[in-house]
């Protein structure tokens, strides 16, 4: 039996390839493209038959014979040949696209693989006129330089494009994701780079499509390299009314108690410039992404302000404003803001809806404590039965011994055992030399009970500050819904 198969295969070689070609097309087209290895073995396998069909044959593939074959087989020795020379093209392009993806870099290098990939099928094209057609290949490729020549000159912007998208490829001063900035302003996130041009999705959520020829001729500031972690500079003016060491203690502590910035490296506080209106200080800190640019500049700035005014500094005047030297403030003369309790309940929002009367009454019950650095005002699961407000310093928020926030001036805690009976989610350990003023229970009650505004923010602030543990992201709906129920606690507590 195989001896009288193997006698047909060597009497109808052709029709076998022929009928396996075909066979094997079906096959690649049914594999799902994402399955590159199953691809490249199955193409693979039907290729090493076919070519063993051929050469048992006697048929050989880089050769023409139309010549000397009836107008039958001629036809059937030519689409034979072509199906195997598409295969060997297939067989080869598997190799290539499984060796670009195990490189590690199948985004970067696409535009390299399309174009060995246009190589082979070229060559592979070439090749079937040749061996196939008998067409002479040296008079077609001198054809082909004319009008390769017409037709450079007609597309030099597209193939200028082209060669340009190669080039970036090759060079990889970016890579789809990354975060640049051109010399032209253009900054964003790449999000696609083509053979014509690169896509670039910037920060006001517009997507700028650049040639690529036209990036290729700009500079260039990766910030996504080695990592996106962005260096923010901010100076700010201060009147001289302190011993400059002072001031600079001062502005450590605002970028200490900010949530936004980088820990590591520290932030740098630098004195620029000093004379008899400003004392000019240049805050240098970084974000952990360029998105964060603004929400870091914004928190600083507060938090500046906030600790200016918790340690009675003056912002200075602005360098252009004329005034009389006997009007500017010095060590002597300034009178400093005063943050007395009932100035920090006035700047807490959530006291805005009380009477000056009720704010009064308030800050009179207020007492005053203090705490040294390192020291723990609160651990874990401790209840604090008092709302505490910041006077001055820096509270750190630890969990698990992992940095959870910080709290700066005019920032308020306890919150959690005061209104819920709940012990503190946090350990709350004094960053900086600490001063708090203390409301307890028993002065804020009368306010919960006569104010329903009053309990409502209280109880989203300590749903907001109260997440599962397991996960810091809480949807907005289960947030509303702990509020509800923090509420519902808060008056049932304070009404029995």
């Amino acid at each position: 039996m195989a001896h009288v198969l193997y006698d047909f295969l060597l009497a109808n070689p052709r029709a076998w390839l022929i009928a396996i070609g075909l066979a094997g097309i079906v096959a690649w087209h049914l594999i799902p493209s994402e399955k590159v290895n199953t691809r490249l073995i199955v193409q693979i396998l039907f290729f090493a038959v076919m070519s063993a069909i051929l050469f048992a044959g006697g048929i050989v593939p880089y050769r023409f014979e139309g010549q000397g074959l009836d107008g039958r087989t001629a036809v059937i020795s030519a689409v034979a040949k072509a199906l195997w020379w598409i295969h060997l093209a297939w067989a080869v392009i598997g190799f290539i696209r499984i060796y670009l993806v195990l490189d590690g870099a199948p985004r970067e290098a696409r535009l390299l693989q399309d174009l060995v990939v246009g190589v082979v099928y070229l060559c592979v094209a070439l090749s079937v006129l040749a061996f196939v057609f008998g067409i002479p290949i040296g008079t077609l490729v001198a054809t082909s330089g004319v009008i390769a020549i017409v037709l450079g000159l007609a597309l030099q912007n597209t193939l200028s494009d082209v060669f340009s998208g190669i080039a970036l490829t090759l060079g990889r001063p970016y890579v789809i994701g990354d975060w640049i900035l051109l010399s032209d302003g253009t900054e964003g996130r790449v999000m696609e780079s083509t053979w014509r041009a690169t896509h670039i999705l910037t920060a006001a959520n517009n997507l700028v499509v650049l040639p690529n020829s036209f990036l290729a001729k700009l500079g260039l500031t990766n910030i996504s390299r080695p990592d996106e972690a962005h260096l923010l500079t901010l100076t700010i003016r201060l009147a001289p009314t302190r011993m400059p060491v002072i001031i600079r203690d001062v502005m450590r502590s605002a970028l200490a108690s900010c949530n936004s910035i980088v820990k590591e490296p520290s932030p740098i506080v630098a004195m620029k410039a000093l004379d008899a209106t400003a004392l000019e200080i240049e805050l240098q800190f970084r974000v952990s992404s360029p998105s964060l640019r603004t929400t870091a500049r914004n928190e600083v700035l507060d938090l500046v302000y906030r600790h200016c005014k918790s340690a009675g500094l003056l912002l200075a005047i602005p360098a252009t404003a004329s005034v009389l030297q006997m009007e500017l403030p010095t060590e002597e003369n300034a009178q400093p803001p005063r943050v007395t309790p009932l100035e920090l309940i006035e700047a807490i929002p959530i006291f805005t809806t009380l009477t000056q009367e009720e704010k009064q009454a308030l800050a009179e019950v207020t007492v005053a404590r203090e705490f040294r650095k390192g020291d723990v005002i609160a651990r874990e699961g401790e209840l604090l039965p008092s709302l505490m407000m910041v006077r001055a310093g820096v509270v750190v928020m630890r969990h698990d011994d992992a940095d959870r926030g910080r709290l700066a001036p005019g920032d308020f805690f306890g919150e959690t055992g005061l209104l819920a009976g709940m012990g503190e989610v946090n350990t709350l350990e004094a960053l900086t030399r600490v001063t708090v003023y203390e409301i307890d229970q028993r002065s804020l009650a009368p306010l919960l009970l006569n104010r329903p505004a009053l309990a409502e923010d209280l109880a989203a602030i300590l749903a907001s500050r109260t997440p599962r543990l397991e996960d810091d992201f809480v949807p907005e709906a289960s947030q509303a819904h702990r509020a509800r129920a923090l509420l519902h606690t808060i008056r049932t507590i304070f009404q029995s």
